[in-house]
């Protein structure tokens, strides 16, 4: 079947239609459905949506994006003129991607099929993005969750663990970053080039518009209990771990480049300190054991800081961040030829503390040795010597990868 228009008069429509390009739409606006086995409220959504487009005179669609439902959800929604769009790979996000995509609507409005958002609300999401606004997500801690709509460890805390977390990494001005009902321009929609399949398309959509700087804003909306008599698709630990994983993945700064970052500065301090004479603590004493963890700390962290750049870079290069002007800047100075020279220094002092410390131990008749100074220059040798190593071999892979970089940026893709 057919979609179906509410909010004008056929007349009107067609009039609005004859006035367009081919390639226009006359809808204005697409509430998107993600629909697994939804019979027992899907229509009430449905009608929901369809009434808010008559009363308020908005030229709307349905779009039901059903993920294999066998219990009748697609006979009931083609029976009310809903446009269904059948999506062959499971998950919350394909459902709502592949739905967004078909949408003809210049705006989109995404919610759960459960009867637990008010769709009669649609016209507070509207009047924000007919303002110009991105990307406008609904906040259920201001419009007021009804009691047994959340449970409470996702109320107090797993929401708010994540949404801070969200603010902190991406400085997202969303205080309610995992709102399930939010609205969008088609346009902004495919900026973003949502990758994502599951739950954490949610956090996927607020990071991708955060960091292209988009209009956000945030309208109050209301949560109810879930309508339907069997248990919901959401798994709250797991889905709350994959947006945690994903937020993590997303920014190699959080990941990597600040753990790598301390590791490297309490290694040296600590290590540095150690160098000219153990460090009493009570009756704690800090000797070579407590430096060769320093010396540890120290390799690992700059590999991890080098982690965090090779993200980066492969982030921008598939889309999943934007061009960084930071990274081109850091390539007109960090070549392949600085990195070997940088690490054939570091690998150079290395090897002669190596052949001064072989040459105090044939004074010794190379003997066994007692933790001592020479322990300590064995251990800052080896330790040169491991990361001129890493310097030079990643050199070469972030040269490597560079040239994407550099490529992209003179092409503007």
């Amino acid at each position: 079947m057919g979609q179906v228009l509410y909010g004008h008069t056929q007349s009107r429509w067609e009039e609005t239609r004859n006035r367009m390009t081919p390639t226009d739409s006359p809808i204005e606006l697409s509430v998107v459905l993600p629909c697994l086995d939804e019979a027992e409220t899907l229509e009430v959504c449905i009608r929901k949506a369809q009434d808010c487009f008559a009363a308020n005179d908005v030229l709307g669609e349905v779009v039901v994006a059903d993920n294999g439902s066998t219990d009748g959800s697609i006979e009931i929604a083609e029976r009310l003129g809903a446009r269904v769009v059948h999506v062959a790979d499971r998950g919350y996000g394909s459902a709502l991607y592949h739905g967004t995509k078909s949408a003809d609507g210049k705006y989109v409005i995404m919610a759960d099929a459960d009867d637990s958002y008010d769709l009669t609300g649609l016209m507070g999401f509207l009047a924000k993005l007919r303002e110009g606004n991105d990307l406008v997500i609904g906040n259920r801690f201001d419009g007021g969750i009804a009691p047994g709509a959340m449970p409470r460890m996702n109320r107090y805390v797993g929401n708010p663990i994540l949404t801070g977390i969200g603010r902190l990494f991406f400085h997202c001005p969303v205080k309610d970053f995992h709102c399930g009902m939010r609205g969008f321009a088609k346009t902004a929609f495919e900026e973003m080039d949502l990758q994502t399949t599951g739950m954490e398309y949610a956090s996927e959509m607020v990071i991708k518009a955060t960091l292209a700087k988009m209009k956000i804003c945030e309208v109050p909306t209301t949560l109810s209990p879930d309508g339907r008599s069997r248990s919901p698709h959401l798994r709250p630990w797991r889905d709350g771990w994959r947006h945690l994983r994903f937020m993590l993945l997303y920014s190699p700064r959080w990941l990597f480049l600040y753990p790598g970052l301390m590791l490297m500065a309490f290694g040296l301090i600590l290590g540095t300190r150690l160098m000219f004479s153990w460090l009493h603590i009570g009756e704690l004493t800090l000797g070579i054991h407590t430096l060769i963890y320093c010396a540890g700390m120290v390799s690992v962290g700059f590999q991890l800081v080098i982690f965090s750049v090779l993200a980066r870079i492969f982030a921008t290069q598939e889309g999943l961040a934007p061009p960084s002007r930071r990274l081109e800047k850091m390539f007109r100075y960090i070549t392949l030829e600085s990195s070997l020279l940088a690490g054939g220094l570091l690998v150079l002092a290395g090897l002669v503390g190596t052949v001064l410390s072989v040459l105090v131990w044939r004074e010794q008749g190379f003997g066994a040795l007692q933790p001592g100074e020479i322990t300590k220059y064995v251990i800052v040798s080896v330790v040169a010597l491991m990361l001129g190593v890493q310097m030079i071999f990643n050199g070469f892979f972030l040269s490597l990868l560079g040239l994407g970089v550099r490529r992209r940026g003179r092409d503007g893709r």
